[in-house]
This record gives C-alpha cells, sequence and structure tokens, in this order.
C-alpha cells in the first residue's frame, strides 16, 4: 500500500525496483517478472462474452423442485434437510387450516413390541410376508464381539416395529426375554425360503452366529444394491443412501448416542429414542429396496452383477470372517524385536550422515525411507496383529467391504490384508506368521498374470494372445521394452485403448466383461488434469473390475464346492486380491489341489 502510495500503480512500482532498499527492495525485484501475471489473475474481467442477458437474472420464484433435484445431485445434505423442513412446516400450516384434513402420505407407523401377543402377531405377518426388512442393534461394531440389543421389522413402507431385548439402563422398561425370543425368531431367520433384506446383511449374519442362529434366505441387501448401481455416486451407508435416493434425512446414530468417549452403547439408550431409530433402520431399507431394485433391472446387466455376484458372495465372506485366520503371535514378537533393533541403528547411522553434511550421495534420504518403511511394518502388522487375536478363538477375524473400492475389488480392515507387503523380505516375513493349525497345511491359489490376460481377451490383439497360448511370461517379456514398442509388439491393446477412452468420454462410463458399471464424473471435466486421470481409470477398471469379478465368482464356487464335497477336509479363510488362502488336511493336499 505505501509503495503504490508513493508511485501511484503497480507499472511505476515495477519501474521504481531499484529505488526501494533493503531485503524487501531484493524480493520485489525478484518477483517483477511475475507481478504483471499476478495483476490479470486478481483484475475481474468486465469483456467476457455471456450467453445470458440481465433479463435473465432477474428474481424469479423459488421451484423447490427442481432445486430439490440439484441438491441431490451435488450432495447438498443440509440444504436438502432445510428444504423439506420448509416443505414440511409449510404443509403443516396449510392441514391445520383445512377443516377436513388429509392424512400425510409419509406418516409412519412405527411401534415398540414388549409384549409377547403383539411379537406373535408380527411372527404371523413376517412369515407370510414375500419380503420383509430386518435388522439388528448391538453393542458393538465388531461383528465378532457383538451381542444382540433388539431386532427390527418392516414389512410394508412407513410401517415398521422394534422388539427391544437388551436395554439395561437404569430404569429400562421390562423388555421380552431375550434368549426366548432368538429361538422364536430362529427357524424363521434360518429358512432359506424366507426372503430377507437388510442393509450390510453381512455383518447382522455374524452377530446372529454369535447366538447360534445361522441367517439363511438373504434376498436383497441395499448396500450392494447402490453399490453395484453405481460404486462412485454417493456412500453406501444408509444415512448417506436415504439422502441421496429418498431425499431424506434419518436419525443419526450420534444423535442418540452421543459422540466420542462418552457415546452411549445402544443397550444403554432410552427407548424412547432407540426404538424410533431402530424400526426407521428396517423402514428405510425396505423404501431403499423398493427404489434402488427397478433401477438396477432397467440399467444394461447391473441386475445380473448383483444377483450373480456381489450377493451370493455374502454368505461366503460371513464364513470367512467367522473363521478367522490363524498367526503365530511368538514369531511375530520376534520380528517387532528385530525391525526395533535394526530402526535403532538406522536412526544412529542417520544422525552420523547428518554430522558429514549429507556428504557424497545423500545416504540421509535412502535411511529415512528405509527407517520409515519398518516402522510402518511394525506399527500396521508386528506390534498390531498380535493385538487383534481374538480371545474367544486365537484367531484374527478380518472384515471384508464389497462397497468400498471403485472398481468391485474387495478391502478388508483390522487387519487390512489386502496391503501386506510381498516385495520386501521383510513383508514376506510377516506372511511368514500366518499359519495353519496342527494337521493342516496353508494352500494359496492364484490366477497368473490375470490382468494382462483379460487385456489380451477384451483387445483381441492376436500378439497377447499368441504369447499366452505359448506359455510366456508377458511381464517378463515386457519389462526392459519402451511404452511404444509394447504397442509396436501389441497393435490391438493400443487400439482397444483408444477405443475405450473415446467410448467412455460418450457414455460416462465403462463396464467390465461381466457388466459391472464404473462411472466416470471427471471424464468430460473442463479440468484437463481430472479428465486424464479419468480416461487412466477408464482404461484400467474394465481390467481391474473383470479380475475383481473373477475372483468374487471363483469364491462362491469353490466355497460351495468345499461345503458341498470336503467339508472336514478344507476351509477358505483368506482372499488377498487375486489370491485364495485355504487351510487344508494335510491328508487331503493332493485333492483338493487338482480340484482348485
Amino acid at each position: 500500500v505505501k509503495w503504490l502510495q508513493s508511485y501511484d500503480n503497480l507499472d511505476n512500482v515495477i519501474e521504481h525496483a531499484d529505488d526501494i532498499k533493503g531485503k524487501i527492495g531484493e524480493y520485489l525485484r525478484d518477483a517483477t517478472e511475475t507481478l504483471p501475471l499476478s495483476r490479470e489473475l486478481a483484475t475481474i474481467r468486465t469483456d467476457v462474452e455471456l450467453d445470458f442477458g440481465l433479463e435473465d437474472l432477474k428474481l424469479r420464484e423459488q421451484d423447490d423442485q427442481q432445486l430439490l433435484e440439484l441438491f441431490r445431485e451435488y450432495e447438498f445434505r443440509s440444504w436438502i434437510a432445510e428444504l423439506e423442513e420448509d416443505e414440511s412446516s409449510s404443509s403443516s400450516n396449510a392441514r391445520a387450516g383445512d377443516e377436513n384434513p388429509k392424512p400425510e402420505t409419509g406418516e409412519k407407523d412405527y411401534s415398540i413390541i414388549t409384549d409377547q401377543k403383539e411379537l406373535d402377531q408380527w411372527m404371523e405377518r413376517l412369515g407370510a410376508a414375500e419380503l420383509f426388512a430386518f435388522d439388528t442393534e448391538t453393542t458393538s461394531l465388531r461383528y465378532m464381539d457383538a451381542e444382540i440389543v433388539g431386532v427390527s421389522f418392516a414389512v410394508k413402507p412407513g410401517e415398521a416395529a422394534y422388539v427391544p431385548l437388551g436395554h439395561d439402563y437404569m430404569g429400562a422398561p421390562e423388555q421380552l426375554d431375550r434368549d426366548q425370543v432368538l429361538d422364536q425368531l430362529k427357524p424363521l431367520l434360518e429358512n432359506p425360503d424366507v426372503a430377507k433384506v437388510g442393509q450390510n446383511l453381512k455383518y447382522d449374519k455374524n452377530v446372529l452366529a454369535n447366538h447360534g442362529i445361522t441367517l439363511e434366505g438373504i434376498a436383497e441387501d441395499t448396500m450392494l444394491e447402490s453399490y453395484v448401481l453405481n460404486s462412485v455416486a454417493t456412500r453406501h451407508d444408509m444415512d448417506s443412501l436415504a439422502m441421496y435416493y429418498l431425499g431424506e434425512k434419518t436419525t443419526s446414530f450420534e444423535s442418540i448416542a452421543g459422540k466420542g468417549a462418552k457415546q452411549l452403547t445402544f443397550n444403554q439408550i432410552d427407548l424412547e429414542k432407540a426404538a424410533p431409530y431402530a424400526a426407521e433402520d428396517a423402514d428405510i431399507t425396505l423404501r431403499l429396496h423398493q427404489t434402488l431394485r427397478p433401477k438396477l433391472k432397467e440399467t444394461g446387466k447391473l441386475a445380473a452383477v448383483y444377483e450373480d455376484i456381489d450377493l451370493p458372495l455374502v454368505p461366503v465372506l460371513s464364513r470367512m470372517e467367522q473363521r478367522g485366520t490363524l498367526i503365530s503371535a511368538s514369531t511375530l514378537r520376534q520380528h517387532s524385536q528385530e525391525l526395533a533393533e535394526r530402526m535403532a541403528e538406522l536412526e544412529k547411522e542417520a544422525h552420523e550422515v547428518v554430522l558429514q553434511e549429507l556428504a557424497h550421495e545423500h545416504e540421509l534420504p535412502r535411511l529415512i525411507l528405509e527407517h520409515r518403511s519398518l516402522s510402518k511394518l511394525k506399527s500396521t502388522y508386528t506390534d498390531t496383529l498380535p493385538e487383534l487375536i481374538h480371545h474367544r478363538t486365537g484367531r484374527v477375524h478380518t472384515s471384508y467391504h464389497q462397497a468400498v473400492t471403485a472398481t468391485g475389488r474387495l478391502s478388508s480392515s483390522e487387519p487390512n490384508l489386502q496391503n501386506i507387503p510381498i516385495r520386501s523380505e521383510q513383508g514376506r516375513r510377516i506372511r511368514q506368521a500366518f499359519i495353519a493349525p496342527e494337521g493342516y497345511k496353508l494352500v494359496a491359489a492364484d490366477y497368473s498374470q490375470i490382468e494382462l490376460r483379460i487385456m489380451a481377451h477384451l483387445s483381441g490383439d492376436k500378439g497377447l494372445l499368441k504369447a499366452f497360448e505359448k506359455g510366456e511370461d508377458i511381464h517378463k517379456a515386457t519389462a526392459s521394452e519402451y511404452i511404444d514398442r509394447y504397442f509396436e509388439r501389441y497393435p490391438g491393446v493400443l487400439k482397444y485403448m483408444d477405443n475405450i477412452r473415446k467410448q467412455a468420454h460418450d457414455d460416462g462410463f465403462v463396464e467390465t466383461l461381466f457388466g459391472r458399471r464404473l462411472y466416470l464424473p471427471e471424464i468430460n471435466a473442463r479440468n484437463k488434469q481430472l479428465q486424464q486421470a479419468a480416461e487412466r481409470t477408464a482404461i484400467n477398471a474394465p481390467m481391474q473390475g473383470t479380475a475383481a469379478d473373477i475372483i468374487k465368482r471363483a469364491m462362491v464356487d469353490v466355497e460351495n464346492w468345499l461345503l458341498k464335497e470336503h467339508a472336514d477336509e478344507a476351509r477358505m479363510t483368506m482372499q488377498v486380491h487375486d489370491e485364495l488362502i485355504l487351510e487344508v488336511k494335510e491328508s487331503a493336499l493332493d485333492k483338493i489341489r487338482s480340484g482348485l
């Protein structure tokens, strides 16, 4: 400001830059080349031709319906809630002034069942229903530790019931006996001919297993319906789905349980708050299903992807999670100690290198990178895995997630089995801590060069197909080549990539071999970097997604084969990308390996 006051404008400031003394003058002179551009970027343009005029900018009456559609498209959740609240308020006022008020279409009939007779009536309705929504409320998100606090049902939209079974806060009302209710529910829940719909029913299946109930008849799952319909449109939790597909703000768990360290578990929540929340879960699930299922049926091959790949995988993953995997805690603790010693050596080396002022080839970055790598292995695996061994089973039980990655690949957590490194010696040692029980061996079955094989199929490149027919290692054959030589050898691949890129721009999505879609919102973005990233995704996604579909189908087939023919000899315990891990009795090794 001082300079502008002295020299009137920026051009004069630049012209007199040599007159300004001290360090600040040096900074100014260093910046004189970029200052004109900075001024241009900061100046509001008033000469841009627009495709609308002042007439178009006149204030008009608000179009709530169009606004709501826009808000839903861009996921402006608080604005959606605000708009719906205004609509609800105005409609309530209108009804208040109406001598003959009409019933509101969105009214909800939620009930709390604490009476045996009322439960019996609901049991009859559930048994006679073509499909009913089902949900459990529990003490924990960790399925191995969770106990049922209550169950909820819905048979038709707007009507749902909650059966409290384990609310034990001081002053809690009398509830039906949990064991007796679960015994009464058991035949219904275990009947494969009675169709159920839920939101992430794999969790409920695992929790029911803790109570001796094997959930069957998983006919629909709203989380998977949403995921298969469009994996990137929204998150796939119930609150997000209700807002995105129904335009409805649901009661959040935090609003009834609190946040952070003081958050209550469900058994501690007052029934007056807990019951509407739990009943709403079942109601929203049913309504989501009725919205999402028709969309799947009318969109490409998505119904087949859902019915043949993702939904049949639910019980397979549930059984794998419950089986868990055996690890050697002593092996990991020994490894952890060795990592700590090596990290201490690296720290000492790093300090010495600093003292030598990063002489010669700058050893410090290499030491820091190695230290960081070992530190991550130690904190993520060798220290943590032993802590995850479950007290009841002596095994580690991961959670597989079907609705996280955009391409259809599974992910896992606590522990994350997909990211255990295998390229380094230290990483391979972590895998050695995964062991088989006495009398068994671990068998790993994977697909060789699966994504390149898929590329050969999708592109139809004769050279690539011939190379696979001859049994060549494509990775090895192309590792030392430049990319243009690769395309020179396999021209069909380049043609395929150009075609898929164009198709993505035209359609806004790409598909796997089985018809799973990956939508690409940024494929026609004005920002070139975003567009190019979307193009790279468009090229990779059909291969990655098809590989994911193939391994999922294999998991379902292998699990069914083992249960039918080798239930006492082998069991699938882990999936890591393109690899399946089985525990196999030593006496059945040859039989199982040849069958795979």
